[in-house]
């Protein structure tokens, strides 16, 4: 009876743990990121002119990294290098303009301009940030140019940056690439078709690239956020404004976790409240449930996003609209 007991208690604590959760087991169970891991180390930072990226830098910093700006806006970048040298002086902060649908040859340069700062130390973590996002919106209602400005951003030009860094972190045997990829490319996200189609793309390539130079020095961490409250801009696993009614990981939290799951090692993280860390699990480890379960919210979502409602809501579950 005891026995009983204990078990059952044992689980209620597990569910109240996981209902309370904004990240998997795994991450949540690492403790403090681990400022040996960077400190010193060059870390370079795309879309780092706002949100996540922004957060990430000053993040890097305050943990003792020689941190690389990289976005198109070098106004911005400027702006963030100064608001971190005002809070660290002795911090070491670099501003490289990028903008990753200018091609090959472009890229090349840059990727050759940031080998070169801090006296040739070189890239040690590559933390691809930069993502275009679209609104919600039923797949059929997409454009060639909204798939194209979606994949020259999120898909081909971080592919590219990686392949023309990944052979100098192979020359001295060490490198890290850091993905912001998405919930939504873990699982279906209706509403979010070419989204969702381009952090798939992101995990599949940086999950392959990792089981083929792991051996030889370079770790890959994918990291996939749902709904991320980022105060006037869209969160890096979702569309929306702030102040709406959905319920989001801070910009701030999202960022601590990041690095955490990049010092510790881990080869994949979720950060996420419910109910999208609840799908994530079951995508992964139940996915006939999982898609079961995105079949009967899809339509209702589309209504909310049209609406301007909650689209991570239990509430979609139980809409009313018929399904086919």
């Amino acid at each position: 009876m005891l026995l009983l007991v204990f078990f059952l208690a044992a689980a209620a604590a597990l569910l109240v743990k996981f209902a309370t959760a904004d990240g998997d087991f795994t991450l949540l169970s690492k403790g403090p990121a681990k400022r040996e891991e960077v400190e010193g180390k060059v870390v370079w930072i795309t879309g780092a002119s706002r949100g996540i990226g922004e957060i990430l830098a000053k993040q890097f910093a305050n943990l003792g990294a020689k941190v690389i700006l990289s976005a198109r806006n070098k106004m911005e970048l400027e702006r963030v290098k100064s608001e971190i040298t005002s809070k660290h002086p002795a911090s070491r902060v670099e501003v490289l303009p990028l903008d990753l649908a200018s091609g090959e040859d472009s890229l090349r340069e840059v990727v050759k301009e940031a080998e070169s700062l801090f006296s040739g130390a070189g890239v040690d973590f590559m933390i691809h940030n930069a993502a275009f996002e679209r609104p919600k919106r039923n797949t059929l209602e997409e454009t060639e140019k909204g798939l194209q400005d979606t994949f020259h951003i999120n898909v081909l030009g971080t592919i590219t940056l990686t392949h023309l860094l990944a052979p100098s972190m192979l020359e001295r045997g060490r490198g890290h690439f850091v993905v912001m990829s998405s919930a939504a490319g873990k699982c279906p996200s209706p509403g979010q078709a070419i989204y969702s189609s381009s952090k798939h793309a992101l995990n599949g390539y940086f999950h392959t690239l990792r089981a083929e130079l792991c051996t030889k020095g370079i770790k890959v961490t994918v990291v996939c956020p749902g709904p991320i409250e980022t105060p006037g801009l869209s969160g890096a696993g979702s569309s929306g404004q702030s102040g709406s009614s959905e319920k989001r990981v801070s910009a701030e939290r999202c960022a601590e976790l990041t690095i955490i799951a990049a010092t510790h090692g881990l080869k994949e993280a979720w950060i996420s409240d419910q109910p999208i860390l609840l799908v994530m699990y079951l995508a992964q480890y139940m996915p006939t449930i999982a898609y079961w379960f995105l079949d009967r919210v899809g339509a209702n979502r589309l209504d909310a996003a049209a609406s301007k409602g909650n689209t991570y809501s239990w509430k979609l579950f139980f809409g009313q609209k018929k399904l086919a």
